[in-house]
């Protein structure tokens, strides 16, 4: 099984991107967080990505273990100095296993919602509190749909993000079934490029419940990763559960 949506050209991207949630300021309150959360550690990292945020942390002194669908990722990030002593297992985050437990699970940047299933997005909770040692914690960072879905007049599911001269971005919303596919559109050597990501958004009081029903227990929730207070203008949800003993 392969990851459809993040091939080797956004692998590419997602590799050089330094903006936004990949600056390097967010990045380093993201690691610090992580660090204090995973304490002597070993962390799992569903999601590891181009290593963005699995090779400081383990740079950091915390060792790290990741499961990733996209073999694309995993070889950029293997680019990165420090990569080589990361373990990588290529699977699904809702089911895949590794050996040994951990201090720390996490999948951030939206990792979780690409999950496009609410059976799927249990399982994945299922599958963080069966890596953890008792006391361990499993932390989530998500969008928060709220303000996404205030902008929609009545009547409509699209909404424009970005509107450049070479790029224009939209967000198309499925109500139903809590989808939002965020299509991305640019040029490249005067060619027309397109990506289409989708994902299943979800609600804090619905993480809450997946949590309940795998086991673990809500400790904080923030709007950032400088523990910024989640409010219904916030635009993310860190989400940190205990497992208990």
């Amino acid at each position: 099984m392969t990851d459809p949506v993040f091939d080797a050209r956004i692998a590419a991207i997602d590799a050089s991107v330094d903006t936004g949630m990949h600056a390097p300021e967010v990045v380093a309150a993201t690691v610090k967080l992580l660090a204090e959360l995973a304490g002597a550690g070993p962390a799992l990292e569903f999601g590891i990505g181009t290593g963005r945020i699995a090779v400081p942390l383990h740079d950091s002194g915390v060792a790290v273990t990741g499961i990733d669908l996209s073999p694309h990722m995993v070889a950029k990030m293997r680019e990165r100095p420090g990569s080589e002593d990361i373990d990588v297992v290529i699977g699904d985050i809702a089911t895949t296993k590794v050996g040994g437990t951990f201090s720390l699970v996490f999948a951030i940047w939206n990792t979780f919602i690409n999950l496009m299933t609410q059976e799927e997005q249990v399982s994945c909770f299922h599958n963080a509190a069966e890596h953890l040692r008792p006391g361990g914690y499993f932390v989530t960072d998500t969008m928060y749909p709220l303000p996404d879905l205030r902008r929609l007049p009545p009547g409509e599911s699209v909404h424009a993000f970005s509107i450049e001269v070479d790029a224009v971005g939209f967000d198309q919303f499925d109500f139903l079934d809590q989808h939002i596919t965020s299509h991305h559109y640019w040029t490249k050597a005067d060619r027309l490029e397109h990506w289409a990501s989708p994902c299943r958004y979800v609600w804090p009081s619905e993480l809450d419940l997946m949590a309940r029903i795998a086991g673990l227990k809500l400790v904080d929730r923030w709007a950032g990763w400088n523990r910024e207070p989640l409010t219904g203008e916030s635009s993310a949800v860190i989400s940190v559960w205990r497992k208990p003993g």
